[in-house]
Order: C-alpha cells, then structure tokens, then sequence
C-alpha cells in the first residue's frame, strides 16, 4: 500500500509526500519550499530518496537545490520541455519510471496548457498533475494554450473514475463558487459544496478529489453537457460549436469576472 500525505507549504500549496508503511525512504512531488519537507523528514525520522516535479513554476521546483543539497545524488524527475535547474532525469509523454525508494511505478502524460511542457504522473490509481486539473477546476493558461489545456483536461478525463488526483493546491472551495455560477442547479455539485464547507471548517484537506466526482461537478472536465454549453454561450454572447470553444469561454469567464 502507498502513503500519501500532504505538506503544506505557502498559503494553499500542497507538497505531496510519498512512502510505503514501514519504510522510511520517501519521495516528494513538487517541492516549491524546503523547509517544511526537511521539518516533515525530520520530525519523523525519513530519508529524501526522489523528488518529482510537473511544472516549471517557482512554488513547485523552489525546494529543489536545498534538498539536493541536503540529500546528495538523489535523483530530480521533471519534464523534458521545460527549463528547471536541477532536473536531473527529463521525461516526457509515454516514459514509465519506478520512484526510488517507494516502489511505486507510474507512466507520464504530457498534459501542456497551464504551462507548454507539463507533465502529470500516474500509477496505481492516483494521479498527479500539478496545476492542470484542480478540485473543482483547472489551472490558468499561462505559456500553453486553452486548446492544449482542454486537450490535457480531455485525456485526463478517460482516465478511471476512481483515479484519485492529487493537484497541488487547496483551491476547492473557490473553485466550486465558480462551478455554480456555470451550473446552479447540478445537484451533485450543491452537495460537494456542502461537504467541502464541512471538511474546511474542521481544518481538513479537500483533495486528492476521485475523477468520477470531477465529471460529475467540474465545469471544466463537462464541456459536453448542455448546461455547461448553455452557460458559456450566454457569456461567450453567440453559438459555440466544439468542446474547445466552450472551454475557453468558461476559463475566460472565470478569469475576468471570478479570480
């Protein structure tokens, strides 16, 4: 069985930490800050053996050098189409990687539109995608496209219901407004509102999110359905003809008017 647990970092960052019951090698996807990893790892007696990284934005590779630093040699897993000092092993759409000292063997997908050369990893019903898909929402096009992002957000979709996806940030709640702003009356979404209302005021995580309940709630992931359509054309102003063109209206809508 895996271990996964979140480290806090910043404001609403998620540093996820990986590791098998009973062992003490662990690796960390995302480290945008070191110290809370090094207090993580030294309060219960682990040893950094991988890191893992998605993207190239500073809140996800800052921790880089200093963990380097602190466990000489291990290695630094990145994508292979972005510019990140210190990724020491590149990868890209289709590579299969076992992460050392977990044992856990994951394939990556190249998920480009948040940034060019994102990249998720997968294996053993989780998934993480870094700042493609959130709970409830998807990451801001900053130097991809909304058309590969829609395309990343397409495939993340076929992907089994129970998958459970570990984004990197605690944005559920905000994301969830927007989500009824587009759909007000989507039943399953009014009752996630409510749960993730409950789990926030007890101080609880609101991810990893399972897919099946992102397609049931999440505008982004629903571009198909005649309620999501209908909401973006009555703010794109005119007939949207693709899954695409309704996308990029609603990633707009929530830019200008919501974020």
């Amino acid at each position: 069985m895996l271990e996964i647990r979140p480290v806090p970092a910043f404001d609403d960052n998620y540093i996820w930490l990986l590791r098998r019951p009973g062992h003490t090698a662990v690796a960390v996807v995302d480290p945008g800050d070191e110290e809370p990893v090094l207090e993580r790892l030294q309060q219960d007696g682990l040893t950094l053996a991988a890191i893992l990284i998605t993207h190239k934005h500073g809140d996800h590779t800052g921790g880089i050098r200093p963990l380097v630093q602190a466990f000489p040699g291990i290695p630094v897993y990145g994508p292979a189409h972005e510019p990140i000092n210190g990724v020491t092993r590149q990868l890209g759409e289709g590579d299969r990687m076992e992460v050392p000292g977990v044992g856990i063997a994951m394939a990556v997908m190249e998920l480009p539109g948040h940034t060019e050369g994102h990249i998720a990893y997968f294996g053993e019903g989780v998934l993480f995608c870094g700042d493609t898909l959130f709970a409830g929402g998807c990451g801001r096009v900053f130097s991809g496209t909304h058309r590969q992002l829609h395309r990343s957000l397409q495939r993340i979709a076929d992907l089994p219901p129970e998958t459970l996806a570990y984004c990197a940030h605690e944005y559920t709640r905000a994301n969830l407004g927007f989500a009824r702003w587009v759909e007000p009356d989507n039943p399953q979404l009014l009752q996630r509102i409510a749960e993730t209302d409950a789990a926030r005021a007890r101080g609880e995580p609101t991810v990893p999110s399972r897919l099946g309940l992102e397609r049931e709630t999440n505008p982004f992931l629903r571009t198909d359905e005649l309620t999501v359509i209908a909401a973006a054309e009555r703010y794109a102003g005119k007939k949207l003809t693709s899954g695409e063109e309704v996308f990029t209206a609603i990633r707009e809508w929530k830019d200008r008017e919501y974020d």
